[in-house]
């Protein structure tokens, strides 16, 4: 059996669509993600079914779909729509925090020439986590390479042949060696086993933070989780619950591009970019992402 659901959502007149379909087109052998001119194609697992959840994007309108290997809940069409809302950042307030910074000296000019700028989302909190703990030291091309593997290892695939991003269910259900085979070191697998096995139980409620994070307790239950330290907390507040309020002054890319913002000769490091991001709350993960957008392939 499968089963359709439709939605369609209204977009600002200065929605950067680039900025989402580049976000999930960085896997260029398009695994789980597939974007096609102005459509995004993305296998997730939907309520533990194969789903594919599909975006196409017009002008100053989105139509989301949801083709579902099975039959729906009650409730589906609903959550398509604030999932669809959500990854496209449209719960996002950027004109708000673009009119507070407009007369800054460096963040006025950068945030004019990049208005409309939000953070994409992944489609599930866990899917940012997992992301994040890929991520953790390396290049965002390893990382791609590596997410890619574990995708694949996973094992759930939509009957359109696109794979699943497998939710903490499906791994938990993993082993070890599984993620060692797709490229995790050691310490970051047992970490992604640790993190699935909480979530998956409802220890971590991820799925009911999900559009009224409580980031204080998110960040709480998180850090008790050995493995996660404060980048990949803030990274997963920031695109796995669109909270703009996180300190992204650990990101090599952040800290880089602020040198180059500020013309500084000198690198600046973690406390110097934490004490600037500072004065920017409660943007400072948006600020980081204007940051990040100043060359792209840098940021997570």
């Amino acid at each position: 059996m499968s089963t359709t659901l439709h939605c369609q959502l209204p977009l600002p007149a200065n929605y950067r669509a680039d900025g989402f379909l580049d976000f999930h087109r960085r896997d260029a052998q398009q695994v789980a993600e597939r974007v096609c001119e102005q459509t995004l194609e993305k296998g997730v697992l939907w309520r533990g079914q194969a789903a594919l959840l599909r975006i196409a994007l017009q002008p100053q309108q989105a139509e989301a779909s949801l083709l579902l290997d099975g039959a729906p809940s009650p409730d589906d069409a609903a959550q398509l729509a604030a999932t669809a809302r959500h990854m496209l950042g449209l719960t996002q307030p950027v004109a708000a925090c673009e009119a507070a910074l407009a007369s800054h000296p460096q963040l006025g000019p950068l945030l004019a020439r990049q208005s409309g700028l939000r953070v994409p989302q992944t489609a599930s909190p866990f899917e940012a986590l997992a992301w994040a703990i890929i991520g953790q030291q390396i290049s965002v091309a390893a990382a791609v390479a590596i997410r890619r593997r574990f995708i694949q290892a996973a094992g759930r695939q939509h009957s359109s042949g696109l794979f699943c991003l497998p939710d903490a269910d499906c791994v938990a259900g993993m082993d070890e060696a599984s993620l060692r085979g797709a490229g995790f070191t050691q310490g970051k697998a047992q970490t992604l086993l640790r993190l699935a096995a909480v979530a998956a139980s409802g220890e971590l409620p991820l799925a009911t933070w999900q559009f009224a994070p409580d980031a204080a307790a998110i960040g709480k239950q998180l850090g008790a989780i050995r493995g996660i330290g404060p980048w990949t907390i803030g990274y997963t507040l920031l695109r796995g619950f669109a909270w703009l309020d996180g300190s992204l002054h650990g990101d090599v890319a952040v800290r880089r591009n602020l040198q180059r913002l500020l013309g500084r000769q000198d690198k600046l490091d973690a406390a110097e970019t934490e004490a600037w991001l500072a004065a920017f709350s409660p943007w400072r993960a948006l600020v980081a992402a204007h940051l990040w957008s100043m060359q792209a392939t840098d940021g997570y």
